[in-house]
């Protein structure tokens, strides 16, 4: 009985790959791998797989051994330029992006570069690949968020407020409710921070920031009560807050002052 050539191995790899069945997807690749160690598909194949699961060293030995054979394989290059950006070899992830763009110019591939400029702390860069992101997709909740946050950081908390408001009128992740609250809290918007900070709970309900937060700006606008269920909350989660959470009660306008800690840790403790 004849053997399966390669790129059936690949054909039924891919579809184990894309059904969820991550070990099958593997079992296969190694199939294949063990007759020809040096094809193409079936590295990058496994290099796909690998780096789902994790192994980011052997996924990369796989996709740079595709890349030998295949230099002009577009997916592969960005494969190989997202791998490098976990493994934080920033230049290398960039040469394979910027290889993936002069081959075939795509969104994933800008995208890519944007979060490779971000992650390696190249400030204007980054901030340039996420406004011709955003130029290009007008709808990236991930670029608006991204130069949202930038923006905050730079102290311009009127761009932040216009960007992080644009990221989350569709769905988005806590992280950027946050950010949204941290420049509703600086330009004195309790209100609107308090919302956001409510939101990045609902969403990550073990986002202890976000609960302290939620208790400064509640003890800003006067609301002690519920100031307090925020810092019980925050408490709960990670009492080492607790000391963050005195200084809020008792520096702010509206706080209150606790002579004795271990009260203030019972009512906190409810």
């Amino acid at each position: 009985m004849s053997q399966p050539a390669a790129e059936d191995i690949v054909r039924r790899a891919t579809a184990a790959f894309n059904g969820g069945q991550r070990e099958q997807a593997r079992r296969l690749c190694e199939e294949g791998l063990s007759r020809e160690p040096g094809e193409p598909m079936l590295n990058h194949l496994m290099a796909a797989v690998l780096f789902s699961q994790g192994e980011v060293s052997s996924a990369r030995s796989h996709v740079e051994t595709s890349l030998e054979k295949r230099p002009g394989n577009v997916a592969a290059q960005l494969l190989a330029g997202r791998i490098a950006r976990v493994a934080k070899d920033f230049d290398g992830a960039l040469a394979h992006l910027d290889r993936a763009i002069a081959i075939a110019p795509q969104r994933e591939a800008f995208l890519e570069k944007a979060r490779t400029l971000d992650q390696a702390g190249m400030r204007p860069q980054a901030r340039a690949a996420w406004r011709a992101v955003l130029e290009a997709v007008p709808r990236s909740g991930e670029a608006a968020a991204r130069l949202g946050r930038l923006a905050w950081e730079d102290g311009d908390y009127a761009a932040a407020a216009i960007l992080l408001e644009r990221a989350t009128a569709s769905e988005a992740p806590a992280q950027v409710w946050f950010d949204l609250g941290l420049v509703g809290q600086d330009l004195r918007d309790y209100h609107g921070a308090a919302t956001a900070y409510r939101k990045a709970i609902e969403l990550k309900p073990d986002y202890a920031e976000a609960a302290l937060n939620l208790g400064i700006v509640l003890q800003e606008l006067g609301d002690l009560e519920s100031a307090m269920r925020a810092y019980a909350q925050a408490y709960r989660l990670r009492p080492q807050m607790f000391g963050s959470i005195a200084m809020a009660l008792t520096s702010a306008p509206h706080g209150r002052l606790w002579l004795d800690e271990a009260e203030l840790r019972r009512s906190l403790s409810g």
